[in-house]
C-alpha cells in the first residue's frame, strides 16, 4: 500500500499532471493506494502524523510525497517514527532545494518509476528544532496548532533568510515568477529588498554544548543538512546528507556593500573566506538573538523565536528515489 499525500497547488497547480502519472504508473503496476489531498498549512502533518501513529508488523509505511519543499517538510515533521517509514518525494515546487541538492533525476517520469519500484535507496539525516523559547509573533500563513519542535530535511535558519522565506510564503511577487516558469528567482528579488533595510542583531551560538562564537551584528545563521537552500543559494557546498553534521553558515560584521558582494558569491558557493562569512560543523547547535526573529525550517516559517536549539538525527530516514 502507497500513501499519497499530495498538494494539488505546488507551483501553482503543475503538481496535478505528475500526479495523474504516479496514478497510472501505481494502477500499472498494479500497486495499491491511497490518496490525501491537502488543503492549506498544517494538513501534511496531520496525515503524516495520522498514517504513521500505529505501525505494526515489520514492513516500512510507504509515504509518497508530491508537492514543493514546504510539503516534504511538513511531512517529515509529522511523521511519528522516522524508522519505520519508506519516503518517495516527487518535486513540484517553485524552489525544490532538496531536490537540487540530491540531484535528484530532472526527468519526473523516470524519478515515478523509481518510487513505484519501492526500493530503498538512500538513507538521510533528518535535523530536529526546538523552540527553548515560543512567542506569539507567527508567520502569515503559520499552521494553528504551534509545537515546540519541528523536524526539517533541508535546512533550518534564523534571521534575514528565515524573513525572507515568510514573505515568500505569500507573496505575490513568488506566485508571478510561478506562472512564467521562474519561481526559483522569488527568493532573490525578496533578499535584494531585505537586504536594504536589514537590521543588525546580537547572537550567541553554541555547538555540540559548547560556546562557539558570539557576533554583535549578525545578519542570518543557516543551519544547513543539504548544499542549497532559498531557491539555488548554496549556501553549504560542502554538506554531506548523511554524516550526522550540520553545516553552519553564519553572517555577520560586514557592511551593506560587503553583504551585496556576498550574495551573488554565495548563489554559486563561493562565499566561504569572504569577510564576515562563517563556517562551522557540529552535531548539536544552540543559537541565542537578543531579540526575536523569525525562524524557518525547509523554508516553512512559524514564529519568531530568541533561543532555538538544533539536532542533527544520523540516518533517520530512508528514501526511495
Amino acid at each position: 500500500m502507497y500513501e499519497c499525500i499530495i498538494n494539488p497547488s505546488s507551483r501553482s497547480g503543475r503538481g496535478k499532471s505528475l500526479w495523474n502519472e504516479l496514478k497510472r504508473q501505481l494502477e500499472s503496476a498494479g500497486i495499491e493506494y491511497r490518496v490525501h489531498m491537502t488543503g492549506g498549512p498544517g494538513d501534511a502533518i496531520r496525515v503524516a502524523r495520522e498514517l504513521t501513529a500505529d505501525i505494526e508488523g515489520p514492513d516500512k509505511r510507504r509515504l509518497v510525497v508530491l508537492g514543493g519543499d514546504g510539503t516534504l517538510n511538513e511531512v517529515v515533521s509529522g511523521i511519528c517514527d522516522h524508522s519505520r517509514v519508506l519516503l518517495g518525494y516527487i518535486p513540484t515546487g517553485s524552489s525544490n532545494d532538496f531536490a537540487r541538492g540530491l540531484k535528484l533525476p530532472r526527468n519526473k517520469e523516470a524519478l515515478i518509476r523509481s518510487i513505484v519500484a519501492g526500493e530503498k535507496v538512500r538513507t538521510l539525516d533528518v535535523g530536529k528544532l526546538t523552540y527553548n523559547h515560543q512567542t506569539h509573533d507567527f508567520s502569515r500563513l503559520h499552521d494553528d496548532r504551534q509545537e515546540s519542535t519541528r523536524h526539517f530535511i533541508v535546512s533550518a535558519g534564523i534571521g534575514f533568510d528565515a524573513a525572507v522565506c515568510e514573505e515568500a510564503l505569500s507573496s505575490n511577487t513568488k506566485n508571478f515568477f510561478n506562472r512564467i516558469g521562474l519561481g526559483k528567482l522569488t527568493y532573490g528579488a525578496i533578499a535584494l529588498r531585505h537586504l536594504l533595510r536589514a537590521d543588525w542583531i546580537g547572537i550567541e551560538v553554541e555547538a555540540d554544548g559548547r560556546p562557539l562564537t558570539s557576533l554583535d551584528h549578525f545578519l542570518f545563521a543557516a543551519i544547513m543538512l543539504e548544499p542549497y537552500e532559498g531557491g539555488g543559494f548554496r549556501f553549504a557546498p560542502d554538506a554531506v546528507s548523511d554524516d550526522g553534521l550540520f553545516n553552519l553558515c553564519l553572517i555577520g560584521d560586514m557592511t551593506k556593500p560587503q553583504m551585496f558582494y556576498a550574495l551573488p558569491h554565495a548563489y554559486f558557493g563561493r562565499h566561504y573566506g569572504l569577510p564576515g562569512v562563517y563556517h562551522y560543523t557540529a552535531g548539536s547547535i544552540r543559537i541565542r538573538t537578543s531579540i526575536p526573529m523569525w525562524v524557518h525550517t525547509d523554508g516553512e516559517v512559524m514564529m519568531k523565536s530568541d533561543d532555538i536549539t538544533l539536532t542533527c538525527l544520523p540516518r533517520a530516514l530512508d528514501m526511495m528515489m
